[in-house]
């Protein structure tokens, strides 16, 4: 009854829920809903309007994702974007409970973009790629060092989006493929149909990238 008050409940309502691991939850969940959208719109009890557009904005997902194959967190947009501020402490406890400051706008269901506010204190960003991620001392100042030298000269916060333009063109087009809208369209096999590209390299080329060639036997 209590459940029933506080959902707003009434007869003839049907309530799913899913009890495993949140992020596995909110999986299950989310196929359940597009399969019976899909299942609504087939026997007529529902309609979704093509031309009526219904912008999202997802904000306060988990920074980090526990892989349980590598049996650690891995970084749910990538290790550079910044958490949120009251969240921090958490990166020494409960690295699952901090939520990161990234966010993807979507339109009707389909994600236009994503980007984030990135990590610019030293610090902060050593201890998410060493305590949290795991990745050893060594590894980090070979791939990022430069990185964490210059912010040590005071960088200031930043962030950024990438807008996928061609997938807004591909919805107002009423097209669910964004190759249709692009200029010049790659083939499956990732050929430039136009440029005729890519062509054959000669030896040369292959000597200056120190690049070998092994013919299959």
């Amino acid at each position: 009854a209590a459940l029933t008050a506080q959902l707003g409940l009434a007869e003839g309502d049907m309530l799913f829920f899913a009890a495993a691991p949140w992020e596995k939850a909110c999986a299950i969940l989310g196929r359940i809903r597009l399969e019976a959208a899909a299942l609504l719109q087939k026997r007529g009890k529902l309609t979704i309007r093509p031309d009526d557009w219904q912008f999202l904005w997802v904000v306060d997902f988990p920074l980090m994702s526990y892989d349980e194959a590598e049996n650690r967190y891995v970084a749910t947009h990538h290790p550079f974007t910044a958490p949120v501020a009251e969240d921090a402490a958490y990166l020494d406890t409960d690295p699952k409970k901090v939520r990161g400051q990234h966010y993807d706008v979507v339109l009707n269901g389909m994600e236009l973009g994503g980007g984030s506010i990135r990590i610019h204190q030293p610090a902060l960003q050593k201890k998410v790629f060493e305590d949290v991620l795991k990745i050893p001392a060594d590894v980090v100042e070979s791939r990022f060092g430069y990185m964490l030298k210059a912010f040590t000269y005071g960088a200031p916060p930043h962030g950024g989006i990438a807008f996928g333009l061609d997938r807004m063109v591909a919805l107002l087009c009423g097209t669910t493929s964004i190759r249709d809208v692009i200029a010049f369209p790659k083939t499956q096999k990732g050929q430039d149909l136009m440029a005729q590209s890519p062509t054959p390299v000669t030896a040369k080329q292959l000597k200056e990238l120190h690049i070998a060639t092994v013919m299959p036997e």
